[in-house]
């Protein structure tokens, strides 16, 4: 049986380690393991393989994959895999939700705290070294707690969860907004449907979208959706840069409609020198590290090797995406 592990990056961090397909081939001897450092050799590999670990493979790719029946993506969004012949396919497809979501769900916190205590205007005042006390105070909103603050989440999948739980410890009011609202969620007090986005995001003192990318959405927050934002609100986005529509949300920044937001995630990455979000007061960025931890690929290895056994078991595999909903 073969593995094909290809997941060609700019990021280092995001590609696969030489220790881990050695560490495959040790603990599974029966798997022939191919581990390619970029994408050069695919079309050839593939075409015999069993299993991939991939997050960006064509549709040609795929129809040509006779014996392909799995294909695990180390990321969390899985739309860029979405061809239509995978969506035809019998190959099932798991992704690396419960290796990220935690972590990112912590960087959520870190940057509602960051918002609410004013931290970024504070470090800009440090490099001016002026003691800023007054200045911080007097800004509007003023710096504030989270305890009793509302946080709506939308999206509760493997970042809204762990992100509830910590935001109710923190005491806080959790609201979230999920597809089927019937379903209870640990430490959300509310949830809202899609139906009730609106409502949920007027009650808010902090919104986090968590969503993957999906046709319903792409540009989820758009200008209208912006307009119900509180003005004392602010919004972070843990999810992908596509969930805003990036146009409105600076019209919306530049006009001080709601607070501020801070951003892991944006359209086009890395985010263009000459894009206005740079130099806004009201916008904090951080680029695209909320996952970014020293433990992600042992538990990217816990987490494959356990599905490994699964696989080789005839056993359901965990973390398993609905192709047709794209998560």
């Amino acid at each position: 049986m073969k593995l094909l592990i290809v997941l060609h990056h700019r990021f280092h961090l995001w590609q696969a380690p030489p220790w881990f397909a050695e560490r495959l081939r040790q603990e599974f001897p029966q798997l022939e393991v191919v581990h390619l450092s970029n994408y050069d050799g695919v079309d050839k590999e593939i075409a015999d393989a069993d299993i991939a670990i991939a997050w960006s493979l064509r549709g040609e790719q795929i129809k040509a994959a006779k014996k392909l029946k799995w294909i695990h993506s180390t990321a969390t969004a899985v739309h860029a895999l979405m061809s239509p012949e995978l969506r035809a396919s019998d190959i099932i497809v798991t992704n690396a939700r419960d290796v990220h979501g935690p972590v990112v769900a912590e960087h959520a916190l870190a940057l509602a705290f960051a918002l609410a205590r004013q931290l970024p205007q504070a470090l800009k005042y440090q490099q001016q070294r002026h003691w800023a006390q007054t200045e911080l105070w007097e800004r509007t909103p003023h710096p504030r707690e989270l305890s009793g603050a509302t946080m709506t989440i939308v999206g509760l999948g493997g970042i809204g969860r762990p992100l509830a739980k910590m935001a109710k410890c923190l005491g806080m009011r959790v609201v979230g907004v999920r597809e089927h609202a019937e379903r209870s969620c640990e430490g959300v007090d509310t949830v809202y449907s899609w139906d009730g986005l609106e409502d949920a995001l007027r009650e808010a003192d902090f919104v986090v979208l968590a969503l993957p990318v999906t046709p319903k959405t792409h540009q989820l927050m758009n200008a209208a959706r912006l307009a119900c934002l509180q003005p004392g609100a602010y919004l972070i986005n843990v999810g992908r840069g596509v969930l805003i529509d990036e146009e409105a949300l600076v019209q919306a920044l530049r006009k001080h409609s709601f607070a501020g937001a801070a951003l892991d995630v944006t359209v086009e990455e890395p985010l263009p020198a000459q894009s206005p979000l740079w130099e806004m007061e009201n916008v904090f960025l951080t680029p695209h590290i909320a996952s970014q931890t020293d433990k992600m690929w042992e538990r990217h290895y816990a987490a494959f090797s356990e599905n490994l056994r699964r696989f080789f078991a005839s056993q359901p595999l965990l973390w398993m995406v609905n192709k047709e909903k794209e998560y």
